[in-house]
């Protein structure tokens, strides 16, 4: 086998991956939401992410005040934005991780369902 028919069977067994992996996740997403839209979910769960936001400004503030002498509001500022920001995006990944299970299953399962297809046609089984 060539070099450029190599490559561009790679190519397109790459590209029937990626395709699967997507169908699959969009499958997982459709078998959690249960015909229900995105956005609301999405919506309900920044509404949830809050408390863990407000603990990471809290946290950020007390880590601003005691990291150094210099206790300018700038960087007590900065510090509780920073925070807050990780608060938020760990509230979010927490109450959107069932999501998050369900759409990595269905693009797993999908693409190991390819892989083992690709397998059987690159090593045929000859029961005679």
């Amino acid at each position: 086998m060539g070099l450029r028919k190599w490559s561009s069977s790679n190519f397109e067994y790459g590209r029937r991956v990626v395709s699967s992996g997507l169908e699959g996740a969009r499958s997982g997403r459709e078998a959690f939401l249960q015909g229900r839209s995105l956005t609301p979910f999405l919506g309900e769960s920044i509404l949830r992410a809050w408390r863990p936001a407000v603990v990471g400004v809290c946290i950020g503030v007390v880590g601003g005040i005691s990291s150094s002498r210099n206790k300018s509001i700038s960087k007590v500022l900065s510090c509780s934005l920073l925070g807050g920001v990780a608060g938020f995006g760990f509230g979010i990944a927490r109450e959107n991780r069932r999501l998050t299970e369900s759409i990595t299953y269905g693009a797993l399962r999908n693409i190991c369902k390819l892989r083992d297809q690709h397998w059987l046609e690159s090593h045929p089984i000859d029961y005679a």
